[in-house]
């Protein structure tokens, strides 16, 4: 997830409104299916398809707060429902723009889905072959990346990019940040992205990230590279029970999520081989420090 802005750690309390769209969801086709209530039957309630019904089920779509109000007196939850009122209260902070809104103009539509996602994570799970995580990517080094190396050529929409990488870094930073484990290819260390300062700058951030006890950094050797994983992914995992993991892959064209049980087993086995392909977190923070001592 570096090139195209990828258990413990993470709390409820930063849910985000993508995450809460989806609890949301969640809860209502429980109810709905508890109450023996068709997707159809649930739509006619409130004047939309099935299909809508689905989207909202799936926290895909927003929720306006008297359809699900409607919804809940269907599904037998009375005004005096305590449940009512909690999720009620969650439409209501679920229809909060995200911090990403400002940075609409700059992303595309397919990214806002795994902002929102990623910002409540728990634990970040990402594989890369070519470039540098962008969560642990320097300024100088997500702008040669983004402009394709040509940084002093970087347009209003670039910098918009940048800019937006940035930002995400800050949940790192933050009280109780996610646990992030990047796994990174040897190429990705040795690649120069940025000419020879923006590269060092890159490889001391690195160093210095390694350090911080919820981000671990495992470097993949070259004559073990390759056999993990055809292509670069990241893994969600939440906190929150009503969320299930969702992997996310991005190409030359877009992006797409993994969902389906099946899809998050094969990236679990995935993770399961580099755990084994990969050095160690120290000798791997050792191949990056000679590597910068060398440069």
């Amino acid at each position: 997830m570096a090139a195209r802005d990828g258990s413990g750690g993470g709390s409820a309390d930063h849910s985000t409104p993508t995450a809460r769209r989806m609890i949301v969801g969640g809860q209502l086709r429980r109810l709905r299916e508890d109450a023996g209530i068709s997707r159809s039957d649930a739509g006619y309630q409130i004047r939309a398809s099935d299909s809508k019904i689905s989207r909202l089920e799936l926290g895909r779509v927003g929720f306006k707060e008297r359809d699900v109000a409607d919804l809940l007196t269907m599904y037998g939850l009375s005004e005096t429902d305590e449940r009512r009122a909690v999720l009620l209260h969650m439409v209501k902070e679920a229809n909060q723009p995200g911090w990403w809104q400002k940075y609409n103009d700059f992303m595309p539509r397919w990214f806002e889905p795994f902002l929102g996602l990623e910002e409540a994570a728990s634990r970040i799970q990402t594989y890369e072959l070519q470039f540098v995580p962008g969560l642990l990517q320097t300024e100088d080094y997500a702008r040669a990346v983004i402009t394709h190396g040509l940084p002093d050529a970087a347009s209003a929409d670039a910098e918009g990019r940048v800019a937006l990488r940035m930002r995400r870094q800050r949940m790192l930073h933050r009280p109780q940040p996610p646990r992030l484990w990047a796994v990174l290819d040897e190429s990705v260390i040795h690649r120069p992205i940025g000419g020879r300062a923006v590269y060092r700058a890159q490889l001391e951030s690195l160093l210095d990230h390694t350090a911080m006890p919820h981000v671990t950094v495992q470097v993949v050797p070259y004559d073990r590279s390759g056999y993990a994983a055809e292509g670069a992914f990241t893994l969600l995992r939440f906190v929150e029970a009503e969320l299930p993991s969702i992997g996310y892959v991005d190409h030359i064209a877009g992006g797409f999520s993994l969902e389906k049980p099946e899809e998050i087993e094969l990236v679990g086995r995935a993770l399961d081989r580099l755990a084994v392909d990969a050095e160690t977190p120290e000798r791997s923070r050792q191949m990056i420090a000679k590597l910068l001592a060398e440069s």
